[in-house]
């Protein structure tokens, strides 16, 4: 286990044991009407959240759940240090400090103290959620954060979410039709995939958003990473681009899982393909999945960027 994860593995062991102590009743809360895994979201944190003072030089991405999340803040993280030229002494600095402050990995984790604590966070300050637009805090907006907004196609998204909503004892476990029957409707943990997308999608001409896409992130990974470094004004050579995708390669990040997040570690990583929603769809499923994209996202330029013909038809 690395020592400089150690808090975050302790973190979510912690979530994992507490859930499993929890009745499927017990294990979720509401917070403006949207539901959270309460051993990891509480609502005093998210009540807290609004209070949080987001930095110019912030960099937040954020992603409905099983999105891909994990991986493009490995490849934010890689690309902070290449591009700061840290050397290792300092590399080892900033995270014995996060160890210190007890820096929980998504934004809306942990107590409601947290975001008192991440003032002492050097710039810049890498930040992860799962939240919409209706709950991050005013102020990444207001002063004009960087926002990475990554998404991916609601099929694969489903079937991901399914499988990781399963492995985990902070969720109340489901059937393959339940779970589609709840994402459909938006009762899921973080709320409904289709109003996070469009509610997002208010935004995606502001100067400081920006969208990724899943898809084409592996299917190109060196020309997604070299746009979002530009995004970010980071100056990287071919070379650093190159080494920040090997070192955040879907392969490389599943071996170093448990090492750094622990039994989490094992649970988070699965298959991480295009295409896997064909093993679960039934027919009639595939038909509403499509009535409820073309309602409510076919006319978004979010909506456009998922290339739902390509990736979510037979």
């Amino acid at each position: 286990m690395a020592k400089d994860r150690k808090h975050v593995v302790e973190f979510l062991d912690r979530a994992l044991e507490d859930g499993s102590k929890l009745s499927p009743e017990e294990k979720l809360c509401s917070y403006k009407g949207i539901l959270f895994p309460i051993t990891i979201c509480h609502p005093e944190t998210l009540q807290a959240l609004e209070t949080f003072e987001a930095r110019k030089d912030d960099v937040i991405m954020t992603g409905y759940p099983k999105c891909g999340s994990h991986w493009l803040g490995q490849i934010l993280n890689n690309m902070s240090v290449i591009a700061a030229k840290y050397t290792e002494e300092e590399k080892t600095k900033r995270a014995e400090l996060e160890k210190e402050l007890d820096i929980t990995p998504r934004l809306e984790f942990g107590d409601p103290s947290k975001f008192k604590r991440m003032e002492n966070l050097p710039s810049r300050r890498i930040i992860i959620t799962h939240l919409d637009p209706n709950i991050l805090p005013k102020s990444a907006f207001k002063n004009k954060a960087k926002i990475l907004v990554l998404i991916r196609n609601p099929k694969d998204t489903l079937v991901s979410f399914f499988h990781f909503n399963n492995k985990m004892s902070i969720f109340p476990t489901k059937t393959w039709d339940d779970f589609f029957t709840d994402f459909m409707n938006g009762k899921v943990s973080w709320g409904s995939y289709f109003d996070f997308v469009k509610e997002w999608d208010k935004y995606i001409d502001d100067e400081n958003v920006t969208s990724l896409c899943y898809e084409e992130l592996k299917e190109n990974p060196n020309l997604e990473v070299k746009r979002i470094a530009t995004f970010l004004g980071f100056p990287l050579t071919e070379k650093e681009i190159q080494s920040i995708v090997e070192k955040s390669s879907f392969k490389t990040m599943k071996q170093s899982g448990q090492e750094t997040l622990g039994a989490f570690g094992d649970l988070l990583f699965r298959k991480g393909s295009v295409g896997d929603w064909k093993t679960l769809f039934s027919e009639s499923q595939n038909k509403e999945m499509d009535r409820k994209f073309e309602e409510h996202l076919a006319g978004t330029k979010l909506g456009a960027r998922i290339k739902y013909d390509i990736y979510c038809k037979t």
